[in-house]
């Protein structure tokens, strides 16, 4: 275990920070200020991390003020120093004799260097600022980078509100980092003569890289969040190509403008429709599925997607993946809808989609490429980061497992039902006939509720169709029977499924018995957000 002799002045906030933290199971072994009143020392004692105190003489040079903390500082086993706003400048005599010692500095180094930097960031009119961990020399502020950390510089901001952002933002990150890399025997300090050089073992860029930088710009403050009593606003990452909803400008002047909930739906709304080539058309609810379908014209798509479920998708989102034509917003204005979103329209289609007072009408320009490879999840303390799920199974990566064969319409409503597949939070069942959804089973805990849930809503929500003959997809292995026979009971004739189960062959010997195919991808598809 890594430990630590800290030495502050006044409060010590980075110190007591990264006791809190405990990055790579550092810990502090003792805490030093060099006057009696520093407020770090009470609030090291209160947490039990001993103390002391080595006040320098008016009279005493450094160097021999620097003994006596090395004196002070003899009878403890430490591995590592951190100064905190430690308001001296240390000499070779302490520097020679202590481990690798690390200082923050409040800016951006070479960039204000010294006292005052937050006054200087101001003065100079830059617009990002941040924070520099260094190794400590005898020249002030100098010593070799370790890591850096930006934040930015706020027309509004003074002295007190830019050196909280630096503190919190950048300090309360930078400086754990660069323990944690020490703890981990990472961070290597090197002397070639009189110059030191860091480096830092697995500091490496890529796909998922060992530090992230995030700048969003707002694109607008929006009425509220997910409930009224909740504020939130929409950034923008203006280095991404791919079409999206999020600045996509809205062809309607005078409606509202989009809510937090109403871009989280268009979102997963153009996502689905992304995964075809051919006519497509999604409505969306609370970012499922309530239908989806592709045609041979649009029209015909959207008029299979909404039949899926009309009742769900009163006040959905719709997506389209062509040019929205004249007939096809006849038919999305002929019940409630919240958005429509396509990569272009006609003349004669927003003229029908306009006579509607609040239907939002977004333009998300051509749909081109899925280009940003990763997607994200904030959490409370940090973010989940993954690549995004673009993998969809074609006729060479399924397994047929079951005694009977699919037929070639099986197999096409298979890949078809996968792709809607993906975009249903799991656990997830999706019933298919063509290229059509015939029912949706979302977000239950148990698969076989999913199972059950998309029977009915085929049965007595869908217009026109039913679950007799569909194809069922299912984004998970069946854990046992019950699901396929369940299914079984409703109509279902066909099945794709991962496999992976352990009981596998239990699940394949219900479908030999009904003489159901059932083909496996070998891998699955969860949605959780």
């Amino acid at each position: 275990m890594t430990k630590i002799a800290g030495l502050a002045s006044n409060r010590g906030r980075n110190l007591l920070h990264i006791d809190d933290r405990r990055p790579g199971g550092a810990e502090l072994a003792v805490v030093v200020a060099n006057h009696e009143g520093a407020p770090v020392l009470d609030a090291a004692s209160e947490r039990g991390i001993p103390t002391e105190v080595v006040e320098r003489d008016d009279d005493e040079s450094r160097e021999t003020h620097e003994e006596r903390v090395l004196d002070a500082l003899s009878s403890y086993d430490f591995d590592l120093v951190c100064l905190d706003g430690y308001m001296r400048v240390l000499t070779e005599t302490f520097l020679d004799a202590a481990p690798t010692t690390l200082n923050v500095h409040p800016s951006l180094l070479p960039s204000f260097p010294g006292m005052d930097a937050h006054e200087q960031v101001l003065d100079a009119g830059v617009s990002v600022t941040g924070c520099t961990v260094h190794v400590v020399t005898d020249e002030v502020d100098a010593g070799p980078v370790v890591t850096q950390e930006s934040v930015p510089v706020y027309a509004d901001d003074d002295t007190d509100s830019l050196k909280t952002r630096v503190l919190h933002d950048a300090e309360f990150t930078a400086y754990p980092r660069a323990v944690r890399w020490f703890a981990e025997d990472r961070l290597h300090v090197e002397s070639e003569g009189d110059e030191l050089s860091v480096t830092v073992d697995g500091d490496d860029g890529g796909e998922f890289p060992e530090r992230r930088v995030v700048s969003d710009d707002r694109v607008a403050e929006l009425r509220y969040g997910e409930n009224p009593h909740q504020d939130a606003a929409v950034y923008a990452d203006a280095a991404v190509d791919e079409a999206s909803v999020v600045d996509a400008p809205q062809l309607n002047e005078g409606a509202k403008g989009l809510s937090y909930n109403n871009y989280n739906d268009a979102d997963a709304a153009l996502n689905l429709i992304k995964e075809f080539d051919e006519p497509a058309a999604a409505v969306i609810k609370h970012t499922n599925p309530a239908g989806c379908a592709t045609a041979d014209t649009l029209a015909d798509a959207y008029a299979d997607a909404l039949a899926t479920d009309p009742m769900s998708a009163f006040g959905g989102i719709v997506a389209l993946n062509r040019e929205c034509d004249a007939a096809t917003a006849e038919e999305i204005v002929d019940s409630f809808k919240e958005v429509v979103v396509a990569p272009s329209y006609t003349d004669a289609a927003l003229d029908v989609l306009t006579e509607k007072e609040n239907l939002r009408v977004l333009d998300v320009g051509p749909l081109g490429d899925r280009t940003d490879s990763l997607t994200e999840k904030p959490l409370v303390g940090g973010r989940l980061v993954q690549e995004r799920d673009l993998w969809a199974p074609d006729r060479e990566d399924i397994e047929v497992v079951t005694e009977t064969e699919p037929t070639e319409e099986q197999l096409e409503t298979m890949l078809f039902a996968w792709k809607v597949l993906k975009h249903v939070k799991s656990n997830g069942i999706v019933f298919a006939d063509g290229t059509e959804t015939v029912g949706v089973g979302m977000g239950q805990v148990s698969r076989v509720d999913a199972v059950r849930l998309a029977a009915m809503k085929a049965d007595e929500h869908a217009e026109g169709k039913n679950a007799d003959g569909a194809v069922m997809a299912s984004d998970a292995f069946f854990p046992f029977p019950d699901g396929v026979e369940e299914a079984a009971d409703a109509g279902v004739s066909a099945v794709i499924q991962p496999g992976g189960s352990v009981n596998d062959e239990d699940v394949i010997e219900a479908c030999d018995e009904r003489g159901i195919p059932m083909v496996f991808t070998g891998r699955r598809c969860f949605r959780h957000d």
